[in-house]
């Protein structure tokens, strides 16, 4: 019988993120060798990555890199997934996550395919994922990467719960004069996700079919024909409010809009992105 403990088994779970049960399978196979079992469940892990590819990897983490450049900063955003809860908050998983982060920056990455045909240590970031996935035995799948360039550059991530990683990442470009208020500003994402900075970048389109249903919602329910303007307008506002980030009222102080607040920082919001796993 192989010479192992269950604090062998209990580490080679954690090194891995493997189940129980193939880690003291492997473990078997290996006669208690801990580096030899490791090496039984990559190799098998590999074997199983076509078996993989139909699962759902609607698990993960969202993490962020920020460096200084000659016109001022840049941020590479990254969502890398999992099957489950139990690899993502894995340090297996979350240092796979620190390496991709990195590549992907260090190319100047604008995308996920870029991000994975750009070079960590030798190997495309693909590889490494692949690797790593076989090793943690789930699919694996970097889901999106985004850079955001500004002056400056504020990032706030979230953890929805205490025992796994950040599951909501926000990057937002400013000014230099916007920069005292950018954290709140990027709280205030992670909250209420906006989907736009402005109402220039609203399509035309939509505003017109919103404008559309606040006349028809308004006429339907009676209101007065003189009155139809003024309604459709403030209803219209109302749609603003809800996708729009500077007009919306600020998650920290209600009285104020977003824009409001920046506005009076001397300020100007140049971008944002959020990410939320999984969304």
């Amino acid at each position: 019988m192989a010479n192992y403990t269950a604090a062998d088994i209990k580490a080679l779970r954690e090194r891995t993120g493997a189940g129980m049960l193939d880690v003291k399978k492997a473990l078997d196979e290996a006669d208690g060798d801990a580096e030899k079992a490791l090496e039984i469940i990559r190799v098998k892990g590999l074997k199983g990555v076509a078996k993989r590819e139909g699962r759902s990897t609607s698990e993960g983490l969202i993490a962020v890199d920020i460096r200084d450049t000659e016109g001022g900063q840049v941020a590479t955003l990254i969502e890398l997934n999992s099957e489950t809860d139990f690899v993502a908050k894995n340090d297996t998983f979350i240092s796979l996550a620190d390496r991709v982060l990195k590549a992907a920056a260090d190319a100047g990455a604008r995308d996920a395919d870029a991000a994975l045909a750009a070079d960590a240590d030798g190997e495309t970031v693909q590889q490494v994922i692949d690797n790593q996935a076989a090793t943690l035995g789930e699919k694996i799948v970097l889901r999106r990467v985004t850079r955001v360039a500004g002056e400056r550059v504020t990032a706030y991530l979230h953890r929805t719960a205490r025992d796994l990683p950040p599951s909501i990442g926000v990057v937002v470009a400013t000014d230099a004069a916007g920069e005292t208020v950018a954290k709140d500003v990027a709280q205030h994402v992670a909250a209420m996700s906006p989907t736009y900075l402005s109402r220039d970048e609203v399509p035309a389109e939509t505003v017109e079919n919103e404008r559309r249903i606040a006349e028809e919602t308004s006429r339907n329910e009676g209101k007065p024909e003189a009155a139809l303007p003024k309604i459709i307008e403030g209803r219209l506002n109302g749609f603003f409010k809800d996708v729009v980030l500077v007009d919306q009222p600020l998650a920290k102080d209600p009285k104020k809009t977003v824009g409001q607040v920046v506005s009076e920082a001397g300020g100007t919001i140049t971008e944002f992105v959020r990410y939320r796993v999984g969304a």
